[in-house]
């Protein structure tokens, strides 16, 4: 596979062959020529990544190769060959856009990294872009952004049931955005159409305590207690012909689940100091963190209650389990929060994006919108630099001990994810890999075998 497109102008006969025959070896997809005519005929034709060109030639010299770039082309870049006696022109060129210059006589070390370099940065410009471009391409009231196939099968799960009107369990770690597909199932169903759309209400269940819950859910008639002047209606009344997300249903008293089971099998709430029931019509999302089933064992949690509320699971991975998203979802908060903020942030270093598709996020989708939102708050300039990130997301020796569902991984899980990470790192190379770990070539293979890696 071309590792991009590369356009050699230069009217030495020796220099354009050395540098056609090394940047082929390279693995570019190399045209060349010794003619400055024959550059801007061929920039006519088609584009190039890179452009690199001498800039003294007869009749058509570098600049004018450079300005046709900048013309017809402006995402390509031009490094420029100079000798010492036009270095002032080149560093001029440079103003004007050129990616660098190279003086001679060069060292062919020297041009296979600067290339690279500028490879590397119509790459991540491309990316960028396409990123960009997939972000503007969410469209509706509640955006999930992925291109993970596990969320990918969720969503579709989630369109399937959403017109049913079953009750959902939505299960996760804290911050994978169990509320979001809550948002998404109300607005994929009947009750979040456009033409007769009902609320979406949503409680914390583990942000009250057991009296407040009960007010907030069941609401109270006027005089019911001391200080109730009025009728307060509660958010299950409120609800009616909508849905109620009940997040963190696991942190839910013993007793307000009898309560809550009552009303979804009954279909109708008792207000606090009421003696008439409200009949009700409401579709239930509940949402937690925590293992049901280990609570249902222990009895922690209603079985009867889970039975109600887990018509439908649907398990939210974590990020790091779906890595391929840390870009996308990246670009989504930069544009939100750039926004928000006034501030012209648009892109995101190369070295920030391998940096944070390398992080463990144990926080989640949730903790990569604050690192964002911290990186273009510090920002000076309209790019997201390495430097912004936080201390311990730069220093890549520091991994996060994770649970994995809801529990601690055993010693075998952690090293044969360190493994995966180091061959990761190690581009592959097996032998690279055995030395960073500090073991021979064939324990590696060993361990390869062990955790099935070498198939991965």
């Amino acid at each position: 596979m071309s590792k991009g497109k590369l356009l050699i102008v230069d009217d030495e006969k020796v220099a354009v062959r050395n540098l056609d025959h090394v940047m082929k070896k390279e693995g570019y997809e190399v045209t060349s020529t010794q003619s400055g005519a024959n550059a801007l005929a061929f920039l006519s034709k088609q584009p190039f990544d890179v452009v690199l060109t001498d800039l003294r030639m007869e009749k058509v010299d570098g600049l004018q190769v450079l300005q046709k770039c900048r013309d017809s082309h402006p995402d390509t870049e031009v490094i420029l060959i100079t000798g010492y006696a036009t270095l002032e022109s080149a560093v001029e060129a440079m103003k004007h856009g050129a990616f660098y210059y190279i003086a001679k006589p060069f060292r062919l070390d020297e041009v296979r990294k600067v290339v690279a370099e500028a490879m590397e940065k119509v790459r991540l410009r491309r990316e960028n872009q396409s990123l960009r471009e997939q972000v503007e391409n969410y469209q509706g009231k509640v955006r999930i952004i992925t291109q993970d196939d596990e969320m990918q099968r969720l969503l579709d799960m989630a369109r399937q049931i959403a017109p049913t009107d079953c009750n959902v369990l939505i299960t996760g770690e804290s911050g994978t955005g169990k509320e979001l597909f809550a948002h998404y199932l109300h607005h994929q169903s009947k009750r979040g159409s456009v033409e007769n759309p009902g609320p979406f209400l949503a409680i914390n269940c583990g942000a009250f305590n057991e009296e407040l819950l009960g007010n907030e859910l069941f609401g109270h008639a006027k005089g019911a207690f001391t200080g109730a002047v009025g009728e307060k209606k509660g958010l299950l009344v409120t609800a009616n012909g909508g849905t109620l997300f009940l997040d963190e249903i696991t942190e839910m008293s013993p007793s307000m689940q009898v309560k809550l089971l009552r009303v979804i099998q009954e279909r109708e709430v008792l207000p606090l100091g009421a003696t008439t029931p409200v009949k009700v019509d409401v579709r239930f999302v509940a949402a937690t963190n925590r293992n049901v089933l280990d609570m249902v064992k222990t009895g922690e949690f209603r079985q009867d209650l889970y039975f109600r509320l887990n018509v439908v699971n649907l398990h939210i991975p974590s990020l790091a389990r779906r890595k391929e998203d840390v870009p996308l979802l990246a670009y989504h908060f930069l544009k939100k929060c750039a926004a928000r903020m006034g501030k012209n942030v648009t892109e995101i270093s190369a070295e920030t994006l391998q940096i944070l598709k390398t992080y463990d996020f144990p926080g989640n989708v949730r903790e990569l919108e604050n690192i964002i939102e911290r990186g273009i708050a510090i920002a000076t300039g309209n790019s997201i630099e390495a430097a912004s990130l936080p201390d311990d997301l730069r220093d890549l020796a520091i991994r996060t001990f994770r649970k994995k569902e809801g529990r601690l991984p055993s010693l075998e899980e952690q090293e044969r994810d360190y493994i995966r990470w180091v061959l990761q790192e190690a581009a592959g190379n097996q032998t690279l890999a055995a030395q960073i770990l500090g073991i021979d070539r064939v324990s590696l293979w060993r361990k390869l075998k062990r955790y099935q890696l070498e198939m991965e």
